[in-house]
């Protein structure tokens, strides 16, 4: 199946990984991708799928939309991509997780078309999550299972701050 967490409410990323800890779970193969993530990210997901045994990757330079460097932002989502198209096309995975990989294709770091391409193309047996808001209508269209997060209250709006723990 491909399946789709996108729209402008929390928690896109966050049932993504707890479909990655279901399949690892039943001791299916996983691979996590995070596109705007640096490598040496160490959030909460990291830890807990290190403990775990569940490979995830940083493939970004953090907050992308701020960079300085755009060309090197875009270089590093198009690297990025080689790796996760190759992990899909593989076959040795269940589960991969593509988060916010809707971002890349947003801002035109990556092209849509490859990235459809892979998924129509992948072994039957391998399942792909993507997340991110603004999924392209495409992608929607191809998707088996495509979920909206609205946001109807946050409480960054009241002024609260992220959370450890809970947005980390």
């Amino acid at each position: 199946m491909v399946i789709v967490h996108t729209g402008h409410g929390k928690g896109k990323s966050t049932a993504a990984f707890g479909l990655a800890l279901r399949a690892h779970g039943r001791g299916k193969r996983v691979q996590v991708y995070q596109f705007m993530k640096v490598p040496s990210a160490r959030f909460g997901e990291h830890r807990v799928f290190e403990q775990l045994g569940v490979p995830i990757e940083g493939l970004g330079d953090g907050f992308s939309w701020k960079s300085q460097d755009l060309a090197r932002s875009a270089q590093l989502a198009r690297d990025g991509w080689a790796r996760a198209e190759a992990a899909i096309r593989g076959g040795d995975h269940f589960l991969v997780v593509l988060d916010e990989v809707t971002y890349p294709l947003r801002f035109g770091w990556l092209p849509l078309e490859p990235v459809l391409a892979a998924l129509r193309e992948r072994p039957s047996h391998v399942h792909v999550v993507l997340t991110g808001r603004d999924a392209p209508d495409e992608l929607i269209a191809l998707a088996d299972t495509v979920t909206e997060m609205r946001a109807v209250k946050h409480h960054f709006d009241a002024g609260v701050p992220a959370q450890r723990g809970i947005e980390d």
